[in-house]
């Protein structure tokens, strides 16, 4: 059974959208899961410098994704997962000058995965709203799901508290697992049609096989960012 079969027999039953999501992207989640470079730096093995280069590849990203949804923040579909309390870009700004510095842009150069992430957003999040909120759902929530574990993880390793944290911390959401609940809520009452569930589905696994992709890139540096 293909991907694109599975997804027609799920859209056929009582399941929805959002528990449809989540098994059928569920084995590219964990791929994403195993790099190498996330887990030397979450074990304080990386130096501040590897830190700072994947919030600087990341902040590539939220500024596209980010400025799509202004974009796209009129359509009806969008607007309903659109809310400022999400918005990342100036969180990363700051955490990006206290690691690096108030020259910090100057030292941000996009790596080829994260070129191409880019460019998948530009080609899809702008005009077509199912394609934005797969984006949107793949990055906010894992920041404020698995997002949380690693902010409390480099506290542990590196000391940071707020400073160098901020891209992790959601000061206006005072109880995500009820926001998550309704996020759930909003995908399940979107009204696409089944072929727009499952082209969904699908870019949500491609966006975490780009995800994939810029974790390479930052590996096949590793060795100039770990502690000597």
């Amino acid at each position: 059974m293909t991907v694109l079969d599975a997804g027609v027999d799920a859209a056929d039953d009582a399941t929805g959208l959002a528990e449809r999501i989540r098994t059928q992207t569920d084995a590219a989640h964990r791929q994403t899961e195993q790099s190498r470079f996330v887990g030397d730096l979450l074990a304080g093995k990386l130096t501040s410098a590897g830190y700072a280069a994947l919030l600087g590849q990341t902040y590539l990203v939220y500024l596209a994704l980010e400025e799509a949804g202004r974009a796209q923040a009129s359509n009806p579909i969008v607007a309903e997962f659109l809310g400022d309390e999400l918005l990342r870009t100036e969180a990363l700004e700051a955490d990006l000058e206290f690691l690096l510095g108030a020259n910090w842009r100057d030292e941000i150069t996009p790596l080829p995965a994260t070129t191409r992430y880019v460019d998948r957003l530009n080609e899809v999040a702008f005009d077509w709203p199912a394609g934005f909120v797969a984006h949107h759902y793949i990055r906010y929530m894992g920041d404020l799901s698995g997002g949380q574990i690693i902010r409390r993880m480099l506290e542990r390793a590196y000391g940071y508290t707020t400073d160098g944290l901020r891209f992790y911390i959601f000061d206006q959401i005072e109880k995500p697992k009820l926001y998550k609940d309704a996020y759930r809520g909003k995908l399940d009452a979107a009204p696409l049609s089944a072929d727009e569930q499952q082209r969904l589905i699908d870019e949500v696994i491609l966006a975490y096989r780009l995800n994939g992709d810029l974790f390479a890139d930052l590996e096949a540096e590793i060795e100039s960012y770990l502690v000597k």
